[in-house]
Order: C-alpha cells, then structure tokens, then sequence
C-alpha cells in the first residue's frame, strides 16, 4: 500500500498528488472514445455495426416506408381477400393469412425491437452501473447486501419466471421491459463491481483519496470513467437479451397485442398453421432477428476485446 502525506500545511494539494501518481484523469468519455476508434477497425465489428445502423434507420422511419398498415386486411383486385398471397409486386413479401402486409409489419417490427431493446438496456445500465458502483467501492455491509440481492436474483430461473411476470402484469411492452430490467441487472452488476474493487486499489485513486477527496468525487472522477467500456458493452448485451426476451414472450403468446413485434409475426403463423406453408411469412422475421442480434453480439465481443488489454489481439 502507497502512502502520501495528507493536504495540510506544506502538504501537496490534490493536483500535485495526481501528478505524483502519473495518472493524472482523462476526459470521462475517453475510454469510450478510445474504445470506439479501435473498434471500426475490426472489419467484423464494422460489418455488425453497418447492420446495426441500417436496422436502426430502418426503425426510425419505419412508419414512412410501410407501404400499407400493418393490421389492415388488404383485398385482391377482385375483391377478396388477400389471404396468404405469395411476394409480388403489390406485396414484395406477401400476406399473411388475414390478409395484412407482411413487409409492412417487418418494419413495423423493427422499431418494437429497439424500443425494447434501448429501453431495457438503459435502464439495466444505469441500475447495474449504481449498484457495482457502491457495492465494490464502500464495501463492508453495503457490499454484503447488494451481493447477497445479487446472488439470490441469479438463482432464479429466466424463463420460467418471466413467462410468470409477464402473466400476472399483463402483455405490454412496459411490462415486457420491465421484466427484462428485473433479470438482467444482476450480471451487471457484479461485472462492474469486479472493476470497481480493481480501480479503487489503484495509485490515482489512493493519491485523491490521501489529498482529502470525498467519496462521492472519487467515484465521480476516478472510478466511473473507467467503468462506462464495461458498463457499455454489458447494455450493448442486454439489446440483444431484452429483444430476444420480447421475441420469445411473443412467440408464445404473451407478447403485446396492440403492437406488432417479429415476435408476434411468428406467433400468428404458427397459430394458423402457415409456419411451414407460408415461408415469406416466417422467414423475415426470423432472419431478421438472427442478423439483429448476431450483429450486436458481435460488436459487443469486439467491443470487449478492443477495451480490455488482456484481450486485445498482438
């Protein structure tokens, strides 16, 4: 342990101090940025993110690029309707069996997953970043609390547990993000408290400490900045896990009526028995969950990896 003698008269001041430890603090958002850089390097990650941005648009202009309304029956030329028509040039990925535009709920489908997504994820980070924070920097029996709440969440089974919640809340996509934020948190958590007990050991950190720094400036100053990469690639994770999460609970039918998900995309064509007939029907949105989310996992991975020395490639 480096000592330092404290800020009294003839003491260094806090500026001295952090010069003497040879870490004098970046800019807050400068591991990210850092981060950030070496990532649109890795031609993987590149790829995964021009997916990632193209979804995204996608979502955001959803309600322009539909062609129809995704819940309205459209009919044929002749009147009927326009039950399970195979892609064309009025319907470029067909209909559905009562006759909805089945492009028209992809894109539709497209901005429910970020809305869930983003929005858990946020949430989850702020909750895991809090709780990691205080757990591993005070210690002692607030680490004790906030572990033991840790370990019991981490006992309880997902799925079994958000079909339950999400039965007795009721089908929304609020209660759906909140189920998602109330079992994903608990990693979080503890992967930003590892960090925390490395950091507050750090020379920088005892140098603050030794020139009178209070608690909540060292956390602020010294420790966050370098636990948002972790705290970023953990959310980065939970978008996948929260839109993958909602997909699920669609497909088996607890997902949000009044909105139109991949999920429930699927969960409507296996109900009327088109899930093996009707492929223009199954295959976009099940792709486009694959493409989503093995593009955000693979981001996150490369995120991790360019951020953590020991796992940066020589």
């Amino acid at each position: 342990m480096v000592e330092f003698p404290g800020p009294g008269r003839g003491g260094p001041t806090r500026d001295v101090l952090e010069v003497w430890a040879g870490t004098r603090r970046r800019s807050g958002l400068a591991p990210f940025v850092d981060g950030l850089r070496l990532l649109v390097r890795d031609p993987f990650a590149l790829v995964g993110l021009v997916i990632i941005a193209v979804f995204f648009l996608v979502a955001a202009l959803s309600g322009f690029l539909a062609p129809y309304d995704p819940y309205e029956a459209l009919p044929t030329p002749e009147g009927e309707l326009a039950r399970l028509e195979t892609p064309s040039g009025d319907h470029w990925l067909g209909t559905t069996a009562f006759g909805n535009d089945v492009l028209s709920q992809l894109l539709v489908g497209t901005r429910v997953a970020f809305i869930v997504g983003i929005s858990a994820a946020i949430v989850v980070g702020i909750i895991s970043t809090l709780l990691g924070l205080l757990s591993g920097y005070y210690g002692r029996y607030v680490d004790d609390v906030i572990m033991r709440a840790t370990d019991v969440a981490l006992s309880i089974p997902t799925l079994p547990i958000a079909i339950v919640a999400v039965a007795i809340l009721g089908a929304s996509l609020r209660n759906i993000i909140l189920v998602v934020v109330l079992l994903f948190w608990r990693n979080g958590a503890r992967i930003v408290r590892s960090v925390v007990l490395t950091e507050k050991e750090k020379v920088y950190v005892q140098a603050a400490r030794a020139a009178g720094a209070s608690h909540l400036y060292i956390m602020r100053v010294h420790i966050l900045p370098n636990v948002i990469p972790v705290a970023f690639l953990w959310m980065t994770m939970s978008v996948a896990f929260a839109i993958l999460a909602e997909a699920s609970l669609s497909f088996i039918g607890l997902g949000d009526p009044n909105a139109m998900s991949w999920g429930q995309m699927l969960n409507l064509a296996f109900t009327e028995g088109s899930i093996r007939t009707a492929w223009w029907w199954v295959l976009p949105p099940s792709l486009c969950l694959v493409f989503l989310i093995s593009s955000i996992y693979v981001v996150g991975r490369a995120w991790e990896e360019k951020t953590n020395p020991r796992l940066r490639r020589r």
